[in-house]
């Protein structure tokens, strides 16, 4: 794992010092929009509506809209404001784990002992443990101040953003405040159902299934010789894979099929029948779809 942070855990006079690591990886699989016609890669570019021209990275500023109007704030403007200058996580308080609202949970770091000994790091550890308590910490990261919950994981520190009060928005549904009557065996029965689905839950017992059949999907494709050269149609290499954007399957399908039809010569032996044949599934998948 890469360190994205370091900074130190302060609460009172104790000091621990960190290293931060992102707890969580995406694993889908990633896709790119191309031309249905010949498969190129579909490029977007930064257009100004004023003068049509397109415009760098580096010339965009930023601005904010209200009732018609528009503020511009420049990179000066912004360079200005409190900035990720403190490399401290500052414990603001400690509560039952318990009253952590688990929809107000974010994003998932692990902490790493960033010292010589990590006897104060452990001290913290066993100590929420043993309280049962969440710390609530104050951070900077990435130029934006954050709030998170500090909690133990087996043995490492986790530190979860949490999402600020006003970003969590209240359940105002009229449905919910009519008078609904329940009996008794009603409640019973319910209970039966549920415990029979009882279980321990185990994460890994559970597998995201469309990605796993895409991948065969793209793995058949590749066996069948159903592809073409990544230069001749995006134009760069393929480890620029990640710039992509993920899209729907159907499409990427029908953009490589495409591109295969125009690119193939007549069939002459197994190998190019077995490429007709899978090129002439991916269309009726998408009428069943």
């Amino acid at each position: 794992m890469r360190t994205i942070w370091k900074g130190a855990l302060t609460f009172g006079l104790v000091n621990v010092p960190v290293k931060v690591y992102s707890a969580t990886e995406d694993h889908d699989v990633p896709l790119h929009q191309v031309h249905e016609k010949d498969g190129g890669r579909i490029r977007y570019q930064r257009t100004c509506e004023v003068c049509g021209e397109t415009v760098a990275y580096a010339d965009i500023d930023r601005a904010y809209v209200e009732e018609g109007q528009t503020v511009v704030l420049t990179k000066e403007d912004l360079a200005a404001l409190p900035s990720e200058k403190s490399r401290e996580i500052d414990v603001v308080e400690f509560v039952p784990s318990e009253q952590v609202d688990l929809l107000t949970l974010d994003k998932p770091y692990y902490l790493e002992p960033d010292s010589t000994s990590p006897k104060s790091y452990v001290l913290l550890r066993k100590t929420l443990e043993q309280t049962d308590r969440t710390a609530i910490v104050r951070f900077t990261l990435r130029q934006k101040t954050r709030l998170a919950a500090l909690r133990v994981r087996g043995k490492v520190l986790v530190l979860q953003t949490l999402l600020w009060a006003d970003e969590v928005r209240e359940a105002e549904f009229p449905s919910l405040d009519e008078d609904v009557r329940i009996s008794k065996k009603e409640l019973e029965l319910s209970a039966s159902l549920v415990d029979s689905y009882s279980a321990d839950f185990d994460p890994a017992s559970f597998v995201d299934e469309y990605q796993q059949e895409l991948r065969t999907l793209i793995d058949a494709k590749i066996e069948a010789g159903d592809t073409f050269d990544v230069a001749e149609t995006f134009g760069e290499a393929e480890g620029d894979a990640k710039s992509g954007e993920v899209i729907d399957l159907m499409e990427a399908l029908r953009a490589s099929v495409a591109r295969t039809k125009a690119a193939r010569s007549e069939p002459t032996s197994k190998t190019s029948t077995s490429k007709t044949s899978t090129t002439k599934k991916a269309p009726s998948k998408k009428k069943a779809g």
